[in-house]
């Protein structure tokens, strides 16, 4: 297939090779073109231009107002894509939002899936990413094979939108469990005890979680260099606090959480590590 990818951060370049990889014709567009370099892709000047050489279109990008311009934009993908082409959005923004550039996309004949990914840079390089889809299924089917070159769990949640309340839910989940795994390593090493030790002891038992692995063991070697830029959680939490409000849902852990994400932010650790969040305990 004629695939367009549009969004070759530290995310969405190696889901462009995968599908380059696996034999479709990328095409590319990118605003800083130095992140265009050894991709073997055509490289378009602006997203209508790839819009109107591809079939299929994803777009991996930062935040809701970013979809929007490359989708919606005087020179964005609309203004390329012929009816009945796909927009696969991997991007983490608002449900509402997503809903709304659907619908505009449903205007104009073109279809739309949400489908953001978790599994952060190791299952984007590994292809073992989990997407999570929003919109009609038969929509979905079409574009399966290129997301199984993606990732290893691909689940239909619903209609428009619920992609993104899905991925709302798993950040949820995730960076409070990150938050948890630094209150715990911060109360280690202030009793004395050796918070190496401490993380090996519970990951035999039942606290074992990936986070704890991955995030844990950040934290026992104060490696605060950026996986993920905790910017971007900061980001994730900031639209599920706002979907909470909007459904009238009361959600005090994410929100206390969130004003720890807040902190960090606040101290200038934005584009480190969200294994951050140690730091923003210690220095309480």
């Amino acid at each position: 297939m004629k695939v367009g990818f549009i969004g070759l951060g530290v995310m969405g370049r190696p889901m462009a090779l995968h599908l380059a990889q696996a034999g479709h014709a990328l095409h590319v567009w990118a605003r800083r073109p130095h992140s265009t370099v050894g991709l073997p892709a055509q490289v378009h000047a602006t997203p209508a231009a790839l819009g109107a050489a591809c079939e299929v279109v994803f777009t991996m990008v930062t935040s809701s107002a970013d979809v929007q311009a490359v989708v919606l934009g005087e020179e964005g993908l609309v203004q390329g894509l012929a009816a009945d082409s796909i927009v696969v959005d991997c991007s983490t923004i608002a449900p509402d939002v997503a809903r709304a550039i659907a619908a505009q996309l449903a205007g104009k004949g073109i279809h739309m899936l949400d489908a953001p990914v978790s599994g952060g840079v190791q299952g984007a390089e590994a292809a073992t990413l989990a997407i999570m889809v929003g919109g009609e299924a038969a929509i979905l089917a079409r574009v399966q094979p290129l997301l199984e070159k993606l990732g290893q769990r691909i689940v239909h949640v619903g209609a428009a939108g619920a992609g993104q309340v899905a991925k709302a839910c798993n950040q949820m989940i995730m960076v409070a469990a990150i938050e948890a795994v630094a209150e715990a390593m911060h109360l280690a090493r202030a009793a004395g005890v050796d918070v190496g030790k401490v993380r090996t002891a519970l990951a035999g038992g039942s606290a074992a979680s990936r986070v704890l692995d991955v995030m844990g063991q950040r934290m026992v070697e104060r490696n605060f260099a950026a996986g993920i830029e905790a910017r971007l959680h900061h980001k994730d939490f900031g639209l599920l606090l706002a979907a909470a409000r909007q459904s009238g849902v009361v959600v005090p852990l994410a929100a206390s959480v969130g004003q720890q994400l807040n902190a960090l932010m606040g101290a200038g650790w934005g584009k480190e590590d969200t294994a951050s969040l140690l730091r923003v305990l210690e220095g309480a």
